[in-house]
């Protein structure tokens, strides 16, 4: 594998690709919820069985024929995911040599309590040595989650300073780095929360040195097109959608209507598969699904 050269074709593929991201990085917290949905509810004895049986669940889902570059253009993992194989090959080798999708990995440890009300990452005391582990293992990019609950300027002038600042970390290690600040779909103020999110994000992109690129993933707007100008930006390689709580549907319908985003569905991606559906009936299910987000990243009202 020739890195340089490799990493130049996943990044025009993110630039210009039609397709959408899948995430598939549930971690440690989320991994009994995501299991429970996938229809296991317990049979693991520790972590390591837990983590054992959600591979299986992902190894399913990226193994599928309807799970290819023709449609998705980057997978999201969790560490274990990373960590582990998939046909016998080291996950985010299988991922780019065989389906052509790019990986890219979760690198937060989770929020702290709610202050100024938004929760900020919690300090990542790892992530320098996650980063090389990253490199090592053929990663392209990183992603990194925070959540504001309230439209509080201060709150959210914090979740950008922080976003922006490990981003600054992420990208001296050579990786590129998607900024998620997730805006609650439940916020009270939701759009006023918005606003202050873009204008706070676009003071950070403009002071980006040039040639420095990266990705935001942020809640489908009140506003259709409300991040237009990010998503037109110098400095921003492609806008994701997260689909927070969402349907599918409902998902689809306010991605349509923002020009230039394209989805980073997680559980409106997964919804609908179950362990006790015949291969059949999983690679129908998961088709159905591709083809509606994809459709709906890459048409627009």
């Amino acid at each position: 594998m020739n890195i340089p050269d490799t990493k130049k074709q996943q990044l025009e593929r993110m630039k210009v690709g039609a397709g959408f991201v899948a995430a598939l990085d549930q971690s440690g917290g989320s991994t009994p919820k995501a299991l429970a949905a996938y229809g296991i509810k317990g049979g693991w004895t520790d972590e390591e069985g837990m983590f054992a049986l959600v591979h299986q669940m992902r190894t399913r889902i990226i193994a599928s024929p309807s799970f290819t570059g023709e449609r998705i253009l980057a997978a999201i993992l969790f560490e274990n995911t990373m960590d582990r194989d998939i046909e016998g090959r080291p996950t985010a080798d299988y991922l780019w040599d065989v389906k052509h999708i790019v990986p890219f990995l979760k690198v937060d440890n989770g929020l702290v309590e709610e202050k100024n009300g938004v929760q900020l990452m919690k300090p990542m005391p790892q992530l320098p040595a996650l980063l090389a582990k990253a490199n090592a293992k053929h990663i392209f990019g990183t992603k990194m989650r925070s959540f504001i609950k309230q439209a509080n300027r201060d709150g959210i002038q914090e979740i950008v300073d922080q976003q922006f600042e490990v981003a600054g970390q992420i990208l001296a290690a050579g990786l590129a780095p998607i900024i998620e600040p997730e805006v609650d779909i439940h916020c009270p103020d939701k759009a006023k929360a918005e606003g202050l999110l873009k204008d706070a994000l676009l003071a950070k992109l403009n002071a980006l040195p040039d040639g420095q690129l990266v990705f935001l993933k942020l809640t489908l707007p009140e506003q259709a097109d409300l991040y237009i100008d990010c998503v037109n930006h110098r400095a921003v390689t492609r806008v994701l959608a997260l689909s927070g709580g969402y349907s599918r549907q409902e998902g689809d319908a306010r991605l349509r209507k923002n020009h230039g985003i394209i989805a980073s569905f997680s559980r409106a991606l997964l919804d609908g598969l179950t362990a006790q559906q015949s291969d059949a009936e999983f690679n129908s299910q998961l088709d159905a699904a591709i083809q509606s987000i994809f459709e709906a990243s890459t048409v627009k009202n």
